[in-house]
């Protein structure tokens, strides 16, 4: 069955100028964001999602913590302007439940939660801006910001999104492509190359599942090396600041005296 609209033209060309394989631009800023402990924005293409991480801290409530590890709590909120509907999304949105659920369930063996019994880890996912590949960003930006945090992994988890137009697979997918394609998106742990998360919302025949499958195991390489390139270059910052704290102490002290100088 042909596609109802032009994915991929003759030219092997999609809808936005990118090559079958190709990736969208990223962009990662992984500043202070308000009092949060970790934070990172990342951005896919036209898709945006800012990820806030708080703790390890002591539970809410008593009845839902561990005596052996930390428990992943995860609230997602969709802003009502990140899409063409104008659609208000409710935190029980069926849809953002299960986005919620993915993530957690994608993160709890990769945190090492057992270094924190009887705490809570608090991820909360605003996505700012939707144009496909929601799921991938979600989980690229909960990765930066647990790292961000501090918070101890067994390893990145980098995801990308991939589809199937005809017989020739497609990486990072836009809301055109996930809407006319079957499609999957697949996370990875690059040092290890464990898989954490392989998720399918539509029919994708078995013989083109392992070929998407393994493009999408690469393509998270590929997003590893700008994730780890970011982490690197804020913690060259970092240290960078706190070297000219220790050399000029002065400049951090508002109560000091500064003498004026004489006209």
């Amino acid at each position: 069955m042909s596609s109802r609209v032009e994915i991929l033209n003759d030219g092997g060309f999609r809808s936005d100028g990118r090559k079958q394989y190709e990736l969208r631009d990223i962009t990662i800023d992984l500043s202070q964001q308000g009092t949060a402990d970790g934070s990172a924005i990342i951005t896919h293409g036209l898709t945006q999602v800012m990820v806030s991480v708080f703790g390890p801290r002591e539970a809410k409530m008593r009845s839902q913590t561990l005596h052996d590890r930390a428990v992943l709590n995860v609230e997602m909120n969709v802003a009502p302007f990140s899409t063409g509907e104008r659609r208000k999304r409710s935190r029980a949105d069926r849809r953002i439940l299960e986005l919620a659920a993915s993530i957690e369930s994608t993160f709890e063996p990769v945190v090492q939660t057992s270094l924190y019994p009887r705490s809570q880890i608090d991820i909360y996912v605003q996505v700012l801006q939707q144009d496909g590949g929601l799921l991938q960003a979600c989980i690229n930006a909960t990765t930066l910001a647990l790292i961000t945090a501090g918070v101890p992994l067994l390893d990145f988890v980098c995801a990308v999104s991939g589809g199937v137009h005809s017989t020739q697979p497609l990486l990072d997918l836009t809301t055109l492509e996930e809407n006319d394609l079957p499609n999957l998106t697949v996370a990875v742990m690059p040092r290890t190359r464990k898989v954490t998360l392989v998720t399918m919302e539509t029919r994708l025949h078995v013989d083109r599942f392992r070929d998407i499958f393994e493009l999408a195991c690469e393509a998270g390489q590929t997003i590893h090396k700008e994730m780890k390139r970011a982490v690197k270059d804020r913690t060259v910052a970092l240290v960078g600041a706190m070297d000219t704290a220790a050399k000029h102490p002065a400049h951090l002290d508002p109560d000091r005296d500064v003498p004026m100088e004489d006209r």
